[in-house]
């Protein structure tokens, strides 16, 4: 009896040692699908952070390469820019200089003799310092287009002024120089010579004159010198400043005020009366009209 009680104590312990490797086993075997779980679930997320680093990485890339496109177009237009805007300059610099020298050239052919005309001497390109924007931008288009030869130089020293006079006042003559105004005198004529500028181009800088200053114009073959006589304001409807004049005088007209916005409601006139006559081929120097001060009588009495 005792023998097979122990025998059934041994069964016993046998049985609940294999329950608690089955339980042991059985145990494992669910924790490895859980293993399996978190594993997959950590590459998911890896996946997930190195697709979004690539979707970044890649909208950088775009962006910078967008960006350097960018940086060249605007570099390339600034350039372009930089090269139209020095063209411009250097057009600005001998457009009017090219109508004198036009000018220069018709008259030797006329008189078919080089020494003619003395030699031009430019101190300076177009002085731009006082024009207006507009009126700039309408000098360099006029550049483009063909106009013809001016018909003498307009020069005022005090002013540092040297324009073409071209025989019209359209919006190309005024806008490439000065114009004579049709129906006055011709140049080189008796009479009064009427030449009209813009008050924001080349013909600001009469604001500037005083009775006494001197005025030249150059032709073919001679030069003549004006004495500035008066300044007038006056009304646009008061054309008497043109009348013809018994003696050579020259009239110079523009607008005024100077800085008006807007249609400039009046005019402002420099007379200038014919001094004397220099002819630049023989050298010499011949008074023509020393009357000046019985010039300002009339004119004053007027």
């Amino acid at each position: 009896m005792t023998r097979g009680k122990g025998a059934g104590e041994e069964t016993h312990w046998s049985a609940r040692i294999a329950l608690a490797l089955l339980a042991s086993s059985s145990q494992a075997m669910t924790n490895v699908p859980v293993a399996s779980d978190d594993l997959s679930h950590f590459l998911r997320r890896a996946t997930n952070w190195i697709g979004g680093c690539t979707q970044e990485l890649g909208a950088y890339m775009r962006n910078f390469i967008r960006a350097r496109k960018v940086e060249r177009t605007v570099l390339t237009i600034g350039l372009v820019l930089l090269a139209v805007w020095g063209a411009a300059r250097f057009h600005q610099a001998v457009g009017s200089k090219a109508a004198v020298a036009q000018f220069e050239a018709e008259a030797n052919v006329v008189s078919n003799d080089v020494s003619t005309l003395p030699a031009l001497k430019f101190s300076s390109p177009v002085d731009f310092s006082l024009w207006s924007s507009g009126r700039i931008a309408a000098y360099e288009e006029s550049l483009a287009k063909n106009v013809d030869a001016p018909i003498a130089i307009l020069r005022i020293p005090k002013i540092r002024l040297e324009v073409p006079v071209f025989n019209d006042t359209d919006d190309l003559a005024l806008n490439r120089g000065v114009g004579r105004i049709l129906g006055t005198a011709q140049v080189g004529m008796a009479g009064n010579l009427g030449i009209a500028g813009h008050r924001d181009g080349f013909f600001r800088g009469l604001q500037n004159i005083v009775p006494g200053d001197s005025v030249e114009l150059v032709r073919p073959q001679q030069i003549d010198s004006y004495d500035v006589s008066e300044i007038h304001i006056v009304m646009p409807e008061d054309t008497h400043v043109l009348d013809p004049t018994p003696l050579p005088t020259l009239t110079l007209v523009t607008c005024f005020p100077f800085y008006f916005v807007g249609p400039a409601p009046k005019r402002y006139i420099v007379s200038a009366v014919l001094e004397r006559t220099r002819e630049s081929d023989l050298g010499a120097d011949r008074t023509t009209s020393s009357k000046g001060s019985n010039t300002k009588n009339k004119e004053s009495k007027r």
